[in-house]
């Protein structure tokens, strides 16, 4: 699976209050989620992202409390991928859970500049930086793994194996 997007850049310990605040978690609707995504740390966010686009952030992204809002938001948002040197550990699982890919990559972190354009492999775990032409690898996903984001995460990927 091929991702491509513009990066958009944050820092280290982005929390899941940033990603949603606390005044939203009244709906689990994701669309409504995806309107307050990252509202408080940047304000235009969702005026200057499209869909398809990637967040890129330091260490422990979505550290903070242990909500699944914040990787919904995330995802409902259209960011396709989010890459980071660090997750929070809930975080990460919540993400995959709810299929959003997310990769680790600390040199991709370092040299991605926001607004460059990044193309992602999924299925390898290859960052290509489309901008600069630098090229970065993540570890990937196990194949279970990568089915299950591909399914759209937890619960679909069980509706197919319960079907199959």
């Amino acid at each position: 699976m091929e991702l491509q997007g513009k990066a958009w850049k944050y820092g280290d310990d982005i929390d899941t209050d940033v990603i949603i605040p606390a005044r939203y978690l009244n709906t689990s609707d994701p669309q409504e989620l995806a309107k307050h995504c990252l509202e408080d740390l940047d304000p235009q966010f969702k005026e200057k992202m499209t869909a398809g686009d990637l967040i890129v952030a330091g260490d422990n992204f979505g550290c903070g409390s242990s909500r699944e809002h914040a990787p919904l938001a995330i995802k409902a948002a259209g960011v396709s991928c989010v890459i980071a040197n660090s997750f929070a550990r809930i975080f990460y699982r919540n993400a995959l859970n709810i299929g959003l890919p997310i990769l680790e990559c600390p040199s991709a972190v370092i040299d991605i500049s926001e607004g460059d354009e990044i193309k992602v492999d999924i299925d390898s775990g290859l960052i290509f930086n489309l901008s600069t032409e630098k090229k970065y690898q993540a570890v990937p996903f196990p194949d279970f793994m990568q089915e299950l984001i591909q399914s759209g995460g937890l619960i679909n990927y069980v509706r197919k194996q319960v079907k199959e």
